[in-house]
């Protein structure tokens, strides 16, 4: 079987790794003129011309990023079967239609408004009391895209500053730490699950996931599944999604979806008995799903900007290091490392100890190391 992926970055790479084990072959449709993927074969069409000659070298296809064009997505579903369906792209790609569609399915969200110009920002601001945070209602990831209004007289500066015709304004949440949950649907609608991780971030971009996440609660692992479960089966989904999620003090609180492999699910390549990108091939090629348990503690640390002392990291017994094959560059996710542990204490100091070798890893702060 040829698995056609739509982008060709690191999530398409890790796929594929994932894949070859499974006699899959894998093209890539890169339509942004600069792949990464460095493997498998790879069709450049920055202008759309080469659709057709991709869709002849495929029996299915899939995606690594969901910021592309819907209706390349559904003129594929026309010829070959795409997982998941394009309504998920849809979906995905506007804050709006996101949020509109987690308070059907009674998941919380935080209080939202919409707003179309500097003067309707600050009325939203006005309306849900600052804080706020802006994003653009399409587009953005990684903290791109976004504002943080601690006052609606901040509304004409966060305006220009973000450059987005419409914007999602939402109440900020008090919460105690951001978790997310994968999940995988096979064809057949049968669902697993990933343990939770607790992510943290650093100027909107995720530097830590520790899986399984410490101290969740049966009740909130129940809340999880149901909210994830319920979007899987609206979007009749095939393969992972991801949920980002707050905890608060009454409960959880979604933050958004991805309808893909997930940056907080790369502990699961060691850390889990089948990764998150075994199973995601797993999933659109129809086979059946492989167990979801946890091997032990993990903690996936991000390499951004800069690849830092790899010979050092990769003396340190207890970790595994995966680099995409990308120059640096400030902001630019260039690889991960991934510990492991046999206990939380030991995961903290592990972490701490490999996060020294790589220049501006931040602090490494959770739940683990407070109180």
């Amino acid at each position: 079987m040829t698995i056609g992926v739509l982008g060709a970055g690191q999530l398409g790479r890790m796929l594929a790794l994932a894949g070859y084990p499974l006699a899959k072959s894998f093209v890539f449709y890169d339509m942004s003129g600069s792949p990464s993927a460095g493997l498998g074969e790879v069709i450049v069409d920055r202008e759309g011309k080469y659709l057709d000659d991709f869709l002849a070298r495929v029996d299915r296809v899939t995606y690594e990023f969901e910021h592309l064009p819907v209706e390349v997505a559904e003129r594929i579903a026309q010829h070959k079967p795409v997982y998941p369906a394009p309504r998920a792209l849809q979906v995905c790609q506007n804050r709006e239609a996101e949020k509109t569609l987690f308070g059907e399915l009674g998941i919380p969200t935080p209080e939202w408004r919409i707003a179309d110009s500097a003067e309707s920002l600050q009325a939203a601001a006005e309306a849900l009391g600052c804080p706020v945070v802006a994003k653009s209602n399409t587009e953005g990831y990684d903290g791109k895209g976004q504002a943080v209004l601690k006052s609606p007289a901040e509304a004409a500066e966060a305006w220009k500053a973000i450059g987005h015709s419409r914007l999602m304004v939402e109440k900020f949440v008090t919460f105690s730490r951001e978790i997310s949950i994968i999940a995988v649907r096979a064809i057949d609608g049968n669902v697993v699950f990933y343990p939770m991780a607790e992510n943290v971030h650093h100027e909107g971009i995720l530097r830590y996931s520790i899986a399984p996440a410490p101290g969740i609660s049966g009740d909130l692992e129940a809340q999880a599944h149901r909210y994830i479960k319920s979007l899987l089966n609206e979007l009749d989904y095939v393969g992972v999604l991801t949920l980002e999620l707050f905890v608060t003090a009454d409960g959880l609180v979604a933050n958004e979806m991805a309808p893909r492999v997930h940056n907080s699910g790369h502990w699961t390549i060691e850390g889990a008995k089948t990764s998150q990108f075994e199973n995601h091939v797993r999933a659109v090629s129809g086979h059946p799903l492989g167990a979801t348990d946890a091997r032990g503690l993990s903690c996936m640390i991000n390499i951004i900007a800069e690849h830092g002392d790899t010979d050092r990291i990769l003396e340190l017994p207890y970790t595994h290091l995966h680099l995409y094959g990308k120059g640096e560059r400030p902001g630019r996710k260039l690889g991960h490392v991934n510990v492991l542990a046999d206990s939380y204490d030991e995961l903290k100091w592990r972490v701490r100890n490999c996060a020294s070798f790589l220049p501006g890893s931040p602090e490494f702060s959770c739940s683990l190391t407070k109180g």
